[in-house]
């Protein structure tokens, strides 16, 4: 019962629900390691994610960073 009732919750309410997950994990990682260094998680997870998401793509890696580094830098 209680299972259909959380599963039906959810199914209505993905947005609300990844958000309040998303929300408590970040504030327990704030409570235990603190805030700086749960930036610094926060900002590789998003480049990881970034980064897998070119390459799901089919986009060059090479490219990405050449837009992002000066000229020359190889």
């Amino acid at each position: 019962m209680w299972k259909e009732v959380l599963l039906t919750f959810f199914n209505n309410n993905k947005g609300k629900s990844l958000g309040a997950i998303i929300g408590l994990i970040i504030s327990i990682f704030v409570l235990i390691i603190g805030f700086f260094k749960t930036v610094f998680i926060v900002i590789c997870v998003y480049l990881g994610y970034y980064i897998g998401k070119k390459i799901d793509n089919k986009e060059s890696i090479i490219e990405i960073i050449e837009k992002i580094l000066p000229d020359g830098w190889k």
